[in-house]
């Protein structure tokens, strides 16, 4: 029998192992943290019965991923639930736009810019399953579906800022710019679109959904089918270096590209060395959950229907705040995700009181507090937001990486969404998913497809390490 280690048991690197333990492969699974996840756990951080997500919250690519769902998960409890209104956007004065699931109904709210909205998302929405066929692997590969891809394709290769321009109403631009910022990319840069772009049209087919129980509940389902493969998962299990990595015919890193650079060492091929070492990483998420009692008083009524709420104001607001991110400056008003999820899943709320989930767009590795920053951002969109904090509990960048080593500076999303690290991975190379060492892979994401519990990094790696074992057998 084949024998693989993973070593990371994030999302990516259980699916990798799932993957592998599939087609009979002997898998073991070395997490250093106490329990597995990654950025997909939840807890009772705050309350007693007020369940939190720790960091991914909503799952458009998640619901849809041609993975997971041949899993059959639900046999191991995971199901899904969805908010009324997937996004609302406030804008000051009251107004809000708001992303349901319907593009159609999405459209009928936007006014002047209703077919403009139907003719950027309507025919990749219904197309969106195939579409996923091709965006959720390398870049660089044939497609199976060209014409359907180009289609899509080309404009994901504008910046933000020249989407946002072809909509008339300021609402369609901060609709789709509070989307667009997902990529902690500068919004006036070539191919900052791309990720708003699939991100809306992925949830115009499949919606923004939750776990039902808390993301920890994917993780959940992940770990008791790998259980019944024959899979081991030894947590508290931290590889330093190669010397510490157990004998096996495969091996699969769930780890930023600098960890593996770190734990190879001069196993690495020189090039491979120099690209891991030299990964960009992206500005930092600082992270603050809030036990409301009452739930967020939002002055658009819509808002309360939503199970997440951007926070950035005009589109020309929320690209000043990521330039300056970028540049490393802390914004006064940063770009503020919020989530709601027990409108949804209310089993995570605690009678009245209920888990508001929020983060901030800050700078890489930013050593501040941002807690009151996100404060007085919700109390711009929710006069007396404040009196109806009941608990806090934050998470700095620093903390962020000290939770996930893979979110270093307090980058969640494992990397700069530049050019040449949304094309190519970690490294310039067609083989994303290969480290340069025989039977060795990279299975996070900072690989194709990117971040998000989709688990297709991790698949798309194990099939690689499946092709590997079948030619070496």
């Amino acid at each position: 029998m084949s024998t693989a280690i993973v070593v990371g048991g994030g999302p990516n690197g259980l699916a990798a192992a799932v993957a592998l333990a599939r087609e009979g492969v002997q898998v073991t699974v070395l997490e250093a943290a106490d329990e597995i996840g990654g950025g997909a756990r939840s807890s009772e951080a705050i309350l007693p019965g007020l369940l939190h997500d720790h960091c991914s919250a909503f799952h458009p690519m998640a619901v849809g991923s041609t993975f997971l769902n041949s899993l059959s998960l639900e046999r191991y409890g995971l199901s899904w639930r969805w908010p009324e209104i997937d996004c609302a956007h406030p804008l000051d004065g009251g107004d809000a736009g708001l992303l349901y699931r319907s593009v159609t109904g999405t459209a009928a709210g936007l006014g002047a810019d209703r077919s403009r909205w139907l003719l950027a998302f309507g025919r990749p929405s219904a197309s969106f399953d195939t579409l996923a066929e091709d965006i959720m692997g390398p870049l660089l590969r044939i497609p199976r579906h060209p014409l359907t891809l180009a289609r899509f394709g080309l404009p994901t290769l504008l910046p933000a800022a020249e989407v946002a321009r072809g909509f008339s109403t300021e609402k369609a631009r901060a609709l789709f710019g509070g989307v667009a910022a997902h990529a902690f990319r500068p919004l006036h840069y070539p191919l900052s679109s791309a990720i708003g772009l699939g991100i809306i049209t992925a949830g115009h087919r499949h919606g923004w959904p939750v776990a039902a129980g808390g993301s920890g509940s994917i993780t959940a389902a992940l770990a008791a089918l790998l259980a019944d493969l024959g899979g081991k998962i030894e947590t508290g299990t931290r590889v330093r270096a190669a010397p510490e990595l157990p004998a096996a015919d495969v091996t699969l890193f769930d780890l930023a590209p600098g960890a593996i650079a770190g734990i190879l060492g001069d196993r690495l091929p020189a090039r491979a060395a120099r690209a891991y070492r030299r990964y960009r990483h992206g500005p930092g998420a600082f992270k603050a959950d809030f036990a409301v009692e009452g739930g967020v008083p939002w002055t658009n009524p819509d808002a309360h229907r939503a199970g997440t709420v951007h926070l950035g104001g005009a589109f020309a607001e929320i690209a000043a705040t990521e330039r300056d991110i970028h540049a490393g400056r802390m914004p006064e008003r940063p770009f503020v995700l919020v989530g709601q999820q027990y409108l949804a899943d209310p089993g995570r709320s605690a009678g009245n009181v209920h888990p508001v989930w929020t983060y901030a767009h800050v700078p890489h590795g930013y050593t501040g507090d941002a807690t009151e920053a996100i404060v007085a951002q919700i109390e711009r969109f929710a006069p007396g937001f404040r009196d109806r904090i009941v608990g806090r509990a934050v998470r700095t960048t620093t903390q962020m990486a000290a939770y996930n080593p893979n979110y270093v500076g307090g980058d969640i999303v494992t990397g700069a969404k530049n050019i040449r690290q949304v094309v190519f991975g970690p490294r310039t190379t067609f083989s994303p998913y290969q480290v340069g060492v025989p039977g060795m892979y990279i299975c996070s994401a900072a690989t194709p497809p990117g971040p998000g519990v989709h688990g297709m990094c991790g698949a798309n790696a194990a099939a690689d390490a499946l092709r590997y074992l079948r030619r070496h057998q």
